[in-house]
């Protein structure tokens, strides 16, 4: 495969970064050998879809480590929403910094310093979570009462000061001076105007703090964040991720989304709890879905022979997900920062990540992993 170039902002051209077909300062391989070794390496170049999901996240984080660790794959550009967000802006400066191993550092170091800011926070699993290792939080009180206020309550209200710890988080994690003029991948952060209800998506040369934590905005826990003038919350709510920039504007034809929110669950809601988490769920996957149906038609119509210009692309789509894990999960463990619960999300995330490379990393470049129509329409 050919290796991936991208276009920069103006002010970024000159810097040196590695590009997207080499994320690591040996020299570059594709089929090729390296001197050291003299093993050759087959590279496929695909683009990451992160969905969002608070704590949940690390499971995202998990599957982040295990494809770095992987030397055959390499990244174009990454699409992402709330969490998945931070991930990507953390994982875009690793890379900047350091490579592979930069960027591994760099999502472990974020994901520890969210642990560490947690431990202030009154949401803390109670006694009896922790013994019992129950990561839903079914006998928190402080989240019980929290799920009350946030329902009574607007953020206005609770928080006039309007103090988000994340942005310290984040401001320790990341330059984003350097991100912006070193970022070797092409980066797509969503979030939703408020006033309009229309996606935003932040690209690469826009992503600051506030971009990030503006798709990440729960309404109903942060203050709308501003940037030039609008009002933005979480992009969940218009794409989780949205996938469109990685059609338009990135090369590789390959998209492997990472799965957060669960697609189904067999059993119907009935408690009050159930039905929030389950409306939040579909709500968050219903953007998705309707990409997932646009690119299910145009394959349609390449297929049958009906589109034979070249004007539009065969898009092929892949999918890490843990359905058994998420659907044990409830709404409310994803305030769960504890570490003990973020590490058992990454280790998942590693596991799933692991089965779906051996599976089929020799699909990639050649045809869709998963079946579009079975599991999105």
């Amino acid at each position: 495969m050919a290796t991936v170039t991208m276009d920069r902002p103006a002010d970024a051209r000159e810097a040196k970064a590695p590009r997207s077909g080499s994320l690591d300062p040996r020299p570059e391989i594709d089929g090729k050998e390296r001197p050291e070794t003299g093993a050759p390496v087959e590279v496929r170049t695909i683009n990451l879809a992160l969905q969002g999901g608070g704590a949940h996240g690390a499971f995202a984080w998990g599957v982040l480590d295990r494809l770095l660790e992987d030397e055959r794959i390499a990244f174009d550009g990454v699409s992402a929403t709330s969490a998945g967000a931070m991930n990507a802006a953390v994982l875009a400066y690793g890379l900047a910094e350091g490579g592979r191993e930069g960027a591994r550092k760099a999502l472990a170091g974020f994901w520890r310093r969210i642990a560490h800011a947690a431990v202030l926070s009154p949401l803390q699993p109670s006694p009896l979570d922790r013994m019992l290792h129950n990561h839903r939080l079914d006998w928190s009180p402080a989240f019980l009462l929290f799920d009350l206020m946030s329902r009574m309550f607007s953020p206005y209200d609770l928080n006039p000061a309007n103090l988000n710890p994340l942005r310290h988080v984040l401001e320790q994690s990341i330059d984003f001076d350097r991100l912006r003029a070193r970022c070797p991948i092409r980066l797509f952060l969503s979030a939703t105007n408020v006033r309009s209800g229309k996606v935003r998506v932040f690209e690469t040369h826009e992503v600051t703090a506030d971009a990030v934590l503006a798709s990440a905005c729960l309404p109903f826990m942060f203050q709308a964040v501003e940037i030039d003038g609008e009002a933005y919350w979480d992009g969940g709510y218009m794409g989780n991720p949205v996938i469109f920039p990685l059609i338009y504007h990135c090369d590789s034809r390959d998209v492997v989304v990472v799965h957060i929110n669960p697609m189904r669950r067999e059993q119907v809601p009935r408690t009050a709890t159930e039905i929030m988490n389950r409306i939040n769920e579909i709500s968050f996957n219903s953007s998705l879905m309707r990409e997932m149906r646009a690119i299910g038609f145009v394959t349609k119509l390449i297929d049958e022979g009906k589109i034979a210009d070249g004007s539009m692309r065969r898009m092929l789509i892949h999918a890490i997900q843990a359905e058994e894990v998420m659907q044990n999960l409830s709404v409310m463990s994803k305030l769960n920062a504890d570490w003990e619960f973020l590490t058992h999300l990454r280790d998942d995330g590693r596991a799933h990540a692991d089965a779906w490379l051996a599976r089929n990393f020799d699909r990639l470049d050649r045809e869709s992993s998963v079946d579009i129509h079975g599991i999105y329409l």
